[in-house]
């Protein structure tokens, strides 16, 4: 089971992440706008344009699946079961869990 100091740190952590995700979230939202067919570029620029626009939505999309994965982590922090395992059951390390806070499994289960 985890000290109060210990879910205090991840908190604090989780709460830095979640910024820091959702200022990444804004900037991927800012290069996935389509590029309108009034705006003059060539058809290999515009071909090049819509390849990265692709990347770009798949970045983002695993973003908001971090970020979910972070509220996730803040609601269960108070849940007495937070910080074991759902495959074993043991305990997940407390330097995976600063790591990586909205993991839900130890590293031999994941």
């Amino acid at each position: 089971m985890l000290s109060e100091k210990d879910k205090i740190d991840i908190r604090e952590r989780i709460e830095s992440k979640m910024a820091e995700v959702s200022e990444r979230i804004q900037e991927y939202k800012e290069l996935t706008k389509p590029t309108p067919p009034s705006v003059a570029i060539g058809r290999v620029s515009r071909m090049d344009a819509i390849n990265n626009r692709s990347i770009n939505e798949a970045a983002l999309r695993q973003l908001e699946v971090k970020l979910k994965g972070l509220e996730s982590a803040i609601y269960r922090l108070n849940d007495d079961k937070f910080g074991r395992c759902l495959g074993c059951g043991d305990m997940i390390p407390i330097g995976r869990i600063i790591l990586v806070p909205g993991a839900t499994k130890c590293v031999s289960c994941s």
